[in-house]
């Protein structure tokens, strides 16, 4: 019969060949928490102040390791689930998360929204390593552009949409969590991230504060009317359906901005600011009213337009 220090052991062995394979390929790994996606080791907050911080706290990114040594010694300790610093390995991963449960039906998720954006763009992805989570979203794997320095970024893409660059991670392979494992989906050689996806990931700069914004002053009587409409329902939305809310509202008034009726910035700024107003950030905002807008401009059909 096996004993559990057995299964232990056996346990370790299977994670620590799971955490050196990345690093056979280049990709600076570090321990999270067995079987959690948090990172092993204390928090900022709580640092000593000593040993491998004597000099300032270790984040992850900073004490993750391409040294097979270090890792074996680590992962023949403890069962660690396994985490890629992505932004010193040279990676950004595109992170498509499913549906929320108590999100409303027709909601697009990760994978669609990322379809969409290809589909306007007029671009495919190439093909390139991919994994599954446990919950079903996918982690595509790109090389960072040569000189660039991508940051993570959640939503700036799309809807569910999240990248991980400097100053991220992406739980790998072979680790587990109580909701399953992070398999491999896709052994493809980790592609370049396409330019026009870099582009898009890119800083902005912002705009000059002192720019002096003129109204605009277009749009059909029904389109102003039915956004005014919205605007006072998402700002009576309770908190447990605000977002959905956000989403349907928006949904409704970008019929307009596709049928040519309104411009599309007149619909962003005033839904944007109805939004906020429930007590949404102003990420979570733009995320959802983004999401929706190109889903409908994307979808509407010639007859509808007319």
């Amino acid at each position: 019969m096996t004993q559990p220090a057995d299964q232990a052991r056996g346990c370790n062995l299977a994670l620590l060949s799971a955490a050196l394979e990345p690093v056979r390929r280049g990709w600076h790994v570090f321990p999270l928490r067995p079987g959690d996606k948090r990172p092993a080791g204390h928090a900022e907050r709580l640092c000593p102040g000593t040993g491998r911080c004597a000099n300032g706290h270790k984040k992850p990114e900073q004490r993750a390791t391409v040294d097979p040594d270090l890792v074996t010694a680590a992962w023949t300790v403890q069962p660690y689930n396994i985490g890629i610093a992505t932004g010193p390995s040279g990676l950004l991963v595109v992170d498509l998360d499913v549906l929320k449960p108590e999100e409303q039906e027709g909601t697009p998720d990760g994978a669609q929204s990322l379809l969409a954006l290809c589909e306007r763009a007029g671009q495919p992805l190439p093909p390139t390593y991919q994994a599954r989570t446990p919950s079903g979203g996918q982690h595509l794997y790109f090389t960072q552009p040569a000189g660039a320095r991508l940051h993570s970024t959640a939503g700036r893409l799309g809807h569910h949409i999240d990248t991980r660059g400097w100053g991220g991670y992406v739980v790998a392979p072979g680790s587990t969590t109580p909701h399953g494992a992070y398999t491999v989906t896709d052994e493809s050689p980790v592609a370049p991230l396409p330019a026009w996806l870099a582009d898009q990931l890119s800083e902005r700069s912002k705009p000059d504060p002192h720019t002096v914004m003129t109204p605009v002053r277009d749009g059909t009587k029904a389109a102003q009317v039915a956004l005014d409409r919205e605007c006072a329902v998402i700002r009576a939305a309770g908190d447990h359906s605000r977002n959905n809310t956000l989403h349907k509202s928006t949904c409704k008034v970008a019929r307009f901005v596709a049928w040519g009726n309104i411009s599309r910035s007149t619909v962003e700024e005033a839904i944007q600011a109805a939004g906020e107003s429930t007590g949404l950030s102003v990420a979570e905002c733009t995320t959802t009213i983004r999401s929706a807008m190109d889903w409908i401009l994307t979808h509407a059909t010639p007859r509808e337009a007319t």
